[in-house]
């Protein structure tokens, strides 16, 4: 195997791409126009004011005595239109999300809950029965709306729930806690799609393969290589190494771009490293998908079509779109590497997760597992049946 032959190959790879304006467009234009599409039409640039609050609510009290209390008091707040009550299983994931800007508040059902309600119902005029407990509230400071707003709606709601009509005749065991103002990093609904799209974008490398091994193919170019000395393992090595090149470009480009729009990621320079190897190592997965289509296409214009059997599936369950879908189809999402890909991108590029996260590195194992074994079968299918 020689350098100089793989580079020649790329080289020709290069040239090959400057001369077609549809594939020129399809790698290059193409993500920057999906990037300013999507960051004009999902509030990157003007976007609407809210109109209701994303509360994050922790029920610690479901596993405690009497959490039908707590159940009713839930039940409560859903019944208002203008919150839209999200339950988490623990505070440390409902805070992230405030912080975030995901959410607008964060209320926490303690633990003793039914019982101070229990307490209470039991012995209503007689205080030193009571259980006093304080529920937290956490709120976005960064909203004048939302410190203003939340606070009265819950304890109306939290009266009306224990205390019933009677809630003036008596004082109150259960008091909601000075709200605990919490700095949010405001995000756009293009913000939280920005990682999906430089996974998005990738996909469409596996039509621009399927296409370049086929029309090879037809023009007679795999054949005239087959009587040079290059290898056919030189030949794979070009193309992979072109791909790459081309999947890095595009990560850029929707970098620059969406950055242009207003998308402002704060993270260290060894996450957006990490960033553009994994889009390095999803472009090889491209490669092999693209391979598989060769092999099974008898011509450039029939590989299109075709490609999009590994496209359509990639594109809607592992990419931003995968967010909108129901449960089943979210859950099919892990099944697919650019999944994965979205998956990093969002922990590296909006959780500010350190590179060596579990969740990051589960990701990149399993982005690097699922690249190499379609790439590996790519190859060996397209050089035993694509040949021909």
């Amino acid at each position: 195997m020689k350098l100089q032959r793989i580079t020649a190959l790329v080289g020709k790879d290069m040239k090959k791409l400057l001369r077609e304006p549809a594939l020129l467009f399809l790698l290059i234009l193409f993500p920057i126009m999906l990037t300013l599409v999507f960051g004009f039409s999902f509030g990157a640039i003007g976007g609407a004011q809210q109109t209701t609050f994303q509360i994050g609510l922790v029920n610690m009290n479901a596993e405690s005595l009497y959490p039908q209390y707590a159940q009713n008091f839930i039940a409560n707040l859903t019944s208002i239109q203008m919150l839209k009550i999200q339950v988490y299983s623990d505070n440390e994931t409902a805070q992230l999300d405030l912080v975030q800007g995901k959410i607008q508040a964060v209320l926490i059902i303690p633990e003793d809950f039914g019982e101070s309600c229990h307490a209470f119902q039991a012995a209503p005029n007689d205080p030193a029965k009571w259980i006093n407990i304080t529920i937290p509230l956490y709120l976005d400071s960064g909203s004048m709306l939302a410190t203003q707003v939340i606070p009265p709606v819950i304890q109306q709601i939290l009266a009306t729930t224990i205390y019933g009509n009677k809630q003036a005749a008596f004082p109150q065991p259960i008091h909601l806690g000075i709200p605990s103002l919490v700095g949010v990093s405001k995000r756009t609904a293009f913000d939280y799609m920005a990682p999906g799209l430089f996974a998005y974008a990738s996909i469409f490398l596996t039509i621009t393969v399927a296409q370049s091994f086929t029309s090879d193919r037809e023009n007679g170019m795999l054949r005239r290589i087959n009587t040079t000395p290059t290898t056919a393992t030189e030949f794979m090595i070009s193309q992979a190494f072109s791909n790459m090149i081309i999947g890095v470009i595009q990560a850029i480009l929707i970098f620059v771009t969406a950055y242009a729009v207003g998308f402002r990621p704060e993270v260290e320079a060894s996450s957006m490293m990490l960033a553009f190897v994994i889009m390095l190592i999803f472009s090889l997965c491209n490669v092999g998908f693209g391979l598989i289509t060769a092999t099974l296409a008898k011509s450039s214009s029939a590989a299109t079509g075709i490609a999009f059997i590994f496209i359509l599936p990639q594109m809607f369950l592992g990419t931003f779109v995968g967010a909108a879908l129901s449960s089943i189809a979210q859950v099919a999402g892990h099944f697919v590497p650019s999944y994965y890909v979205t998956d990093a991108f969002t922990s590296l590029l909006l959780r500010k997760a350190s590179i060596t996260s579990p969740t990051v590195l589960l990701d990149l194992a399993t982005i690097s597992f699922s690249s190499l074994t379609v790439l590996a079968f790519g190859v060996l299918l397209f050089r035993k049946y694509g040949k021909a």
